[in-house]
């Protein structure tokens, strides 16, 4: 719902109805993943997108009724094989689609949720998304407390805990549970969506390059970060597009945003110095992260000079080879824009798990699940 949430606030604030619709489920080869949201309010307004188009008409008249009998509503999308269902999506895919009425009556926890957003603070919410009494019962859950209820304690409480589970990993997805929370059953399903703070990138470098960089990495949801040890080219005026410009020896606030918890699985980290006397120490406590991209700029040449000099810091081959050298796909970039394009290319397809081919040279759903590692 981040894609809504500033419409659903203000909504919220000014004692107006809306309603949310959600996508809490998908099959093959489906346009937007579980999560995505379209907002409606009382006066026809819309925000947001379901499905890139295909059956945004049909859930816009049906936000409308929700928003007038103030019902959640579970409704599903799409063309299968053998059934015709509401509405045909052009792709062939299947969304299930949740439209929860909104109000300071029915998710007087909302203006608490948005503030944790804007603090980037973790909190998730927990839906119930079987058809029944309880349907649209929902429970807001930070790491260490919870808020609202799923319609049974024993619910409530496996929920909870599986909630901070993904809520730690940045997940988003449905769980399964008996009336009463036994993990082992299946009569109550929960869409679980987690609102984690956005992933870190971390661009090493105050090169031209790193300003198209910073561009593309807030575009695509990153929380961007420029540093360089020399203060004349580490400046928030060349890098606008930079949440923070830090000036600092590279390893040194590196290992200290290593210290805070700062870099995990989700963060990137773009080494554009091509310089030994800063990436090499950089590169040796990057490779001691967790962080799930590791890209380095510079020729094959400065490449293998490189990882000559991190061998004798004692780097193993197993660390090195979690480097992506020379950083980016290969699609002929010389400019610096091209260029960004390239690393993002590549850090999208990493983060995925896919091929980086060309769709045209590729089988089966377009929107495949790669085994998706969350970005948000």
């Amino acid at each position: 719902m981040l894609d809504v949430l500033a419409d659903v606030r203000r909504w919220h604030q000014n004692g107006q109805r809306c309603a949310v619709a959600t996508v809490v489920s998908t099959f093959r080869s489906a346009p937007r993943p579980p999560g995505a949201a379209m907002a409606v309010g009382a006066d026809g307004v819309a925000a947001g997108s379901v499905s890139g188009g295909c059956v945004e008409g049909a859930v816009y008249e049906l936000a409308q009724e929700v928003i007038v009998t103030g019902r959640p509503v579970l409704q599903r999308y799409g063309v299968s094989d053998d059934d015709a269902f509401s509405v045909g999506l052009t792709c062939g895919g299947i969304l299930d689609i949740l439209v929860q009425p909104v109000n300071g009556d029915s998710f007087p926890e909302l203006p608490t949720l948005a503030h944790a957003v804007d603090e980037r603070r973790p909190v998730a919410t927990a839906t119930v998304i079987t058809d029944g009494a309880h349907l649209g019962a929902r429970l807001v859950v930070w790491p260490e407390q919870m808020s609202g209820s799923l319609g049974d304690p024993g619910l409530d409480a496996a929920v909870t805990a599986d909630a901070a589970g993904m809520l730690s990993q940045a997940q988003t997805g449905v769980r399964h549970y008996g009336a009463h929370g036994e993990r082992r059953l299946d009569d109550v399903a929960v869409f679980v969506q987690s609102y984690a703070p956005p992933p870190a990138m971390y661009v090493f470098g105050a090169i031209d390059f790193a300003g198209a960089v910073a561009r593309i990495g807030r575009f695509l949801g990153y929380h961007v970060t420029v540093c360089d040890a020399r203060a004349v080219f580490a400046t928030e005026r060349r890098f606008p597009d930079a949440d923070d410009v830090v000036v600092a020896w590279p390893h040194t606030f590196l290992e200290a945003a290593v210290n805070r918890g700062d870099v995990d699985r989700r963060s990137v980290l773009c080494v554009l110095t091509h310089d030994p006397k800063f990436d090499v120490p950089l590169l040796e406590v990057a490779l001691r992260t967790d962080a799930g991209y590791i890209g380095v700029m510079g020729s094959r040449r400065t490449h293998a000079d490189r990882l000559d000099r991190l061998r004798e810091f004692g780097v193993t081959q197993a660390q090195l080879s979690r480097l992506r050298a020379p950083v980016g796909l290969d699609i002929g970039a010389r400019t610096p824009e091209e260029t960004a394009v390239s690393i993002a290319a590549e850090i999208v397809a990493v983060r995925s798990g896919a091929s980086g081919r060309p769709l045209s040279t590729t089988s089966g759903p377009i929107h495949g699940d790669h085994g998706l590692v969350p970005t948000r």
